[in-house]
């Protein structure tokens, strides 16, 4: 009788420390409700309703190391010149999958990995790029985000523009 009893405190014990047990990951969460709306306002080109969801002093790390993180006004700057170039951009809406982690040291970073789509004006390409961005939460501002992506297909197509241009000065490769 003993071991009955003390088989069933023991798997009520245990119970009862799972579900205390904070969760750890998780594909729904204030944070990625968050993320998902700076994408769809990336996508939009609303640059406020962007940086709403950003801590006024946070570090933008998009392919570079954190000792050259922007601003969030040279984020939107680099946006917004960016966005010149290209007639159409945005995230493809079923190619994206978000996650939120919480770090063995309590840091919460939300995950997100998409397919980025954009149609180059100067030569009306239309260019799809993975991306991966994590961005790390603090009392539901994003306070780091770490972006990473290849450019270089479109970088390759505009020095080929580029060189284009000086030998065909009559042409012009890019808007001004």
């Amino acid at each position: 009788m003993k071991k009955i009893l003390f088989l069933g405190l023991a798997i009520a014990l245990s119970f009862t420390a799972c579900q205390q047990q904070e969760k750890r990951y998780t594909q729904q969460s204030p944070e990625i409700d968050t993320y998902k709306k700076v994408i769809e306002a990336y996508d939009k080109q609303d640059w406020e309703a962007m940086v709403s969801h950003y801590a006024d002093n946070a570090k933008i790390m998009n392919n570079v190391v954190e000792a050259e993180a922007q601003t969030l006004g040279e984020l939107v700057d680099s946006d917004k010149a960016d966005a010149a170039l290209f007639s159409s951009w945005g995230y493809v809406n079923d190619q994206s999958e978000y996650e939120m982690t919480v770090t063995d040291e309590g840091k919460t970073y939300t995950n997100f990995w998409g397919l980025w789509k954009g149609t180059l004006i100067a030569n009306n390409k239309t260019y799809t790029i993975p991306t991966h961005i994590s961005a790390q939460f603090i009392d539901g501002k994003i306070v780091k985000e770490f972006g990473y992506w290849d450019l270089s297909k479109i970088m390759l197509d505009v020095q080929a523009m580029q060189q284009q241009d000086t030998l065909m000065p009559d042409k012009k490769a890019l808007p001004e």
